[in-house]
């Protein structure tokens, strides 16, 4: 790929949540997209849907229509399931596919997985793309961690860049971090620090509710406090807002009919097995996955609950501003260590 020749047209596989919400994005600033889904349905309903943004998406029914529909050298982002998914997405598109192109892995792939497929020689250019922010930043502005040739980083970073969120000061959330996984790598470190950012949170939560009797109003009060302060971030402020939410079906705090069981896709625990393979303490982290597992086993938890009975409500002495000062020294931490 020509590293003086911008990407304008782009493609994009996989209309999942998040795909949908990255072609929206694409779309809305400027840049025309071919998209195809393996369920052609998902790709009509979705281009259905699109509103004023249609004119700028290409639905297309087979993999050569999609190839077809982008100007060469084409970029197409692959929005699918980590794992087997993707090396059979590679596998599909090969025959289709001219040496020049580029096939940009977005989803949250092991960093190892990406080398390897790096290493194996593909027919046409491969980049791994770190994605952060959910369904809102995929389609508002997510943040893009980079990893493969500096050409092809090239070729697609003003579309890149154009998409990426915007720090305070205007920057954009997009950089190259080196070659192969390195922008996987990066964001499985990512995700296993807002892993440990949750966790702590979730024990100040448990703390305030359990440790001080507070009600859920009151906490997310407390919360929104803290969100004008240091602790000023996206998770503060809606730890703040789903505190207080109610639920209409048992009149009473949302978090209360929420089962406790806490799920994970597997960066975290990427972040916690490489950290021991490179004997990197990183503490919280590890804490934050293990605390994951153990919620994960209910039954046990439950058996135990049996033999030991429920925590019994207040009886803390601290105050909330030792548990804010505690949540900014857990941050501190946690951030320093996994970049250290």
């Amino acid at each position: 790929m020509n590293a003086t020749e911008p990407v304008r047209h782009i493609g994009l596989i996989g209309l999942g949540t998040m795909g949908s919400a990255l072609a929206l994005n694409i779309a809305e600033k400027g840049f025309p997209i071919a998209v195809w889904n393996r369920t052609v349905q998902v790709t009509h309903d979705f281009h259905a849907t699109a509103g004023g943004l249609a004119a700028m998406i290409t639905p297309t029914e087979t993999l050569a229509a999609l190839v077809a529909a982008i100007p060469p050298p084409r970029a197409i982002i692959l929005m699918v399931p980590a794992g087997q998914a993707v090396d059979d997405q590679l596998a599909a598109l090969t025959p289709h596919l001219d040496p020049d192109d580029l096939v940009i892995d977005a989803g949250n792939a092991n960093f190892h997985d990406t080398n390897r497929r790096t290493a194996a020689g593909l027919p046409f250019h491969f980049m791994g793309l770190g994605v952060s922010g959910g369904e809102e930043g995929a389609r508002h502005g997510p943040a893009i961690m980079v990893g493969g040739a500096l050409q092809d980083w090239a070729s697609v970073e003003p579309m890149l860049l154009a998409i990426a969120a915007r720090s305070d000061d205007g920057t954009p959330c997009a950089a190259y971090l080196g070659p192969e996984g390195a922008g996987h790598f990066v964001k499985a470190v990512h995700n296993g620090i807002e892993y440990a950012d949750m966790q702590m949170i979730a024990e100040v939560y448990g703390v305030m509710r359990d440790g001080l009797n507070m009600a859920a109003a009151d906490i997310g009060d407390t919360f929104a406090r803290w969100n004008d302060g240091v602790l000023r971030s996206y998770l503060v402020e809606i730890s703040g807002i789903v505190a207080k939410a109610h639920d209409r079906v048992s009149d009473g705090p949302l978090l209360d009919v929420i089962l406790d069981a806490a799920g994970q896709k597997g960066t975290g625990r990427w972040t916690v097995i490489e950290a021991q393979n490179l004997a990197a303490p990183i503490p919280v982290i590890e804490a934050a996955v293990q605390a994951r597992n153990v919620s994960a086993r209910l039954a046990e938890r439950a058996a135990g609950q049996a033999v030991f009975g429920p925590v019994e409500a207040g009886g803390m002495d601290i105050s909330t501003e030792d548990l804010e000062h505690a949540l900014i020294a857990g941050k501190i931490l946690a951030m320093r260590k996994a970049f250290r």
